[in-house]
């Protein structure tokens, strides 16, 4: 989706935009014949932005209208002006201006605007946060205040991109998004710590994510060796992933893929041949990881390269 002059959309073409852009999804107004959304997008890369004024509306993503198969894909919702209240996981947060919160598209939601209001909501895939199952439902619909923690850092941030959001475009805006993107895992990581039950398991866990995140490089990664340099059995770590939904080889495999594909679409790395990069990730088989990456998001590393900074 290129960048677009503001559009003045009714309900009826709302609903069809909102459909394209995030799947199917229910839309009410309390009075249909005067709604109306003031609309800017923008895209870079495989990140939306949608800058939206609108007029009371309830917007439900039900369990029966999300196919199986699709690439699972988070929302970052930033309110500007007005107020809104989101669901999703059981819980129920308001979001009033200078607040942020994420949702998946992945599971049922609801967005009640129940005034008019101002938006930004960033569309981006789910492994670009780099979180289990488990830590992301943790997350979703639970608000980041601008007045507290390091959303004193990150909101401005997301006010400011929502500010000039007719720049962002070309490979240059994708790398700043992605710089955005991986500053807010940084935020909801700090979130995740300050809540209860951060137990001796938890830490654990997380303790092995740093050791995986700073060992990618070496090919020999795997159980036995995070297992050692954290003093563990294997049977220990196998089991704190499987408390997070996932396995140890999931985890390694889905962060090895997510930094290939930031560095490809890195413009200052396009000199760099798609091997270089991949094995600077502890993967050396150019083969293998043509085919996982094709496996997990729709297209060959060339293609996902020539798209996103115009080759």
């Amino acid at each position: 989706m290129p960048q677009l002059p503001a559009s003045i959309l009714d309900l009826t073409r709302w609903r069809s935009a909102s459909n394209e852009a995030f799947g199917k999804l229910d839309i009410e107004a309390e009075t249909p014949a005067e709604f109306q959304v003031e609309l800017k997008t923008a895209t870079a890369g495989d990140v939306s932005l949608f800058d939206m004024r609108t007029k009371p509306h309830t917007v439900t993503r039900r369990a029966e209208d999300i196919p199986d198969g699709d690439i699972p894909y988070c929302k970052l919702s930033l309110q500007m002006h007005g107020s809104s209240t989101m669901r999703q996981d059981g819980r129920e947060c308001t979001l009033e201006p200078g607040d942020l919160a994420l949702y998946v598209t992945q599971r049922p939601y609801q967005l009640e605007y129940g005034h008019d209001q101002h938006s930004l909501v960033v569309l981006f895939p789910q492994s670009y946060l780099h979180l289990t199952p488990a830590q992301l439902g943790a997350i979703t619909a639970r608000t980041v205040s601008r007045e507290h923690g390091l959303g004193r850092v990150m909101v401005p941030l997301f006010e400011q991109l929502a500010e000039n959001i007719e720049v962002l475009e070309g490979p240059h805006a994708v790398a700043l998004l992605q710089s955005a993107l991986n500053m807010l895992v940084t935020v909801f990581a700090s979130e995740l710590d300050a809540q209860p039950g951060m137990d001796a398991d938890n830490l654990l866990f997380h303790q092995a994510q740093q050791y995986i995140q700073h060992n990618l490089h070496d090919p020999e990664l795997g159980p036995q060796s995070i297992a050692n340099a954290l003093f563990i059995s294997v049977r220990q770590l196998h089991s704190r992933f499987s408390a997070q939904k996932t396995t140890v080889g999931a985890y390694i495999r889905a962060q090895r893929l997510e930094r290939i594909r930031a560095d490809l679409a890195n413009p200052v790395m396009k000199a760099d041949s798609i091997s270089t990069i991949s094995a600077r990730y502890g993967l050396h088989d150019a083969s293998q990881v043509s085919r996982a990456f094709k496996a997990e998001f729709r297209e060959s590393p060339s293609a996902f390269r020539a798209r996103v900074l115009g080759q």
